[in-house]
């Protein structure tokens, strides 16, 4: 009887289960000895930043205390130094000298050709006995008209109470409109032949939207209380009468204008109406005119006219306080409370 073999397809290899488990457990092993690395890596890249973070914050922390020490610092050295400078013995002046004040720039309240800028500087030189005259260096278009006039009758009071020192002007490259309403209060003016001298007038900008606002299908929804109230307002048609209110009102500014160079320059002026009329004339015109006395500098006019070799500016200065600050509170206060002054309001301007 003979044995037989048992087909093929009934052979099986039966998996080496112990090979596969001991394969498995190494993977696992792995999988769990990466993940642990993986770990530790997260932990201390963490911990690494932590520290960067703490030592970050630390640096800012002192350099904001640093900040704020220099800036009190500053600051008490600011008060006391300005309490130095009002001081009338802030400034000590040993030797007979010229006192140079600049008028430069627009002339409105809160710039620093203001009359509460000026007038103080003009009192402490008069005052002062070392200084033996007054150089006003003109480089201005003008502005307001009340500043203007609040400087030159300072000037006017001074010179009366102090008759012995003298005032110059000296114009640079400008000296228009309120410029030289402050000007003429000097004994003398002085210009470079071709500075700009003169435009003595009163203007008053504004402008009109109503023909656009029609063709657009717009329109204008003001509503006020007193009839004048909306006067010139650029939305509505022109009211002929408030304009001629408006003029009159220029005209009288006007007048004041011409009666106060009329007073500062007396009979040097030429008999010419067009002085008055707002023109501008070159320093060599102007002296015709009889606007300006001569042609000159500031050196020239220490130097000729005070004979003097010595000059002290007396020009005031920000500190640097409110060169940081900038007066922003004071000036957005006055932009908004001013706002339709500086728009409508009358102006000594070319």
């Amino acid at each position: 009887m003979s044995t037989t073999q048992p087909p093929n397809d009934d052979l099986r290899i039966e998996p080496n289960l112990g090979a596969a488990t001991a394969q498995h457990t190494n993977a696992s092993e792995k999988t769990t000895a990466g993940d642990d690395a993986w770990a530790r890596e997260a932990l201390l890249d963490l911990a690494r930043q932590g520290l960067k973070e703490q030592r970050s914050a630390r640096r800012w922390r002192v350099f904001f205390r640093l900040i704020s020490l220099a800036l009190v610092i500053w600051i008490i050295a600011w008060i006391s130094l300005s309490g130095d400078l009002d001081d009338d013995h802030g400034v000590v002046i040993k030797q007979p000298s010229a006192g140079i004040i600049d008028i430069s720039g627009v002339i409105a309240a809160g710039q620093e050709a203001s009359a509460e800028e000026i007038i103080p500087v003009l009192e402490k030189a008069f005052k002062n006995t070392q200084i033996k005259g007054i150089v006003l260096r003109m480089n201005t278009p003008g502005g307001s008209p009340v500043q203007s006039g609040e400087i030159f009758d300072a000037i006017m009071r001074l010179r009366k109470e102090y008759p012995a020192k003298p005032v110059y002007a000296v114009v640079e490259d400008v000296c228009a409109s309120g410029g030289y309403y402050i000007a003429a209060a000097a004994d003398k003016i002085f210009a470079n032949q071709a500075s700009l001298v003169g435009s003595i007038g009163v203007r008053m900008d504004s402008f009109g939207f109503v023909d656009a606002m029609q063709k657009l299908g717009i329109e204008s929804r003001l509503i006020t209380s007193g009839a004048n109230k909306a006067m010139l307002d650029p939305f509505s048609p022109e009211n002929p009468a408030q304009v001629q209110y408006m003029q009159n009102l220029l005209d009288q500014v006007h007048q004041q204008f011409i009666d106060a160079v009329k007073k500062g320059r007396g009979k040097r002026l030429a008999n010419d109406p067009d002085l008055f009329s707002g023109l501008i004339y070159t320093g060599a015109q102007a002296q015709k005119n009889g606007l300006i006395d001569g042609l000159g500098t500031v050196r020239s006019v220490v130097r000729d006219e005070l004979h003097l070799k010595n000059e002290v500016d007396l020009t005031p200065s920000k500190s640097p306080f409110e060169e940081l600050l900038g007066k922003t509170s004071t000036q957005i206060s006055q932009s908004l409370t001013s706002l339709w002054a500086a728009n409508l309001g009358p102006k000594l301007l070319p």
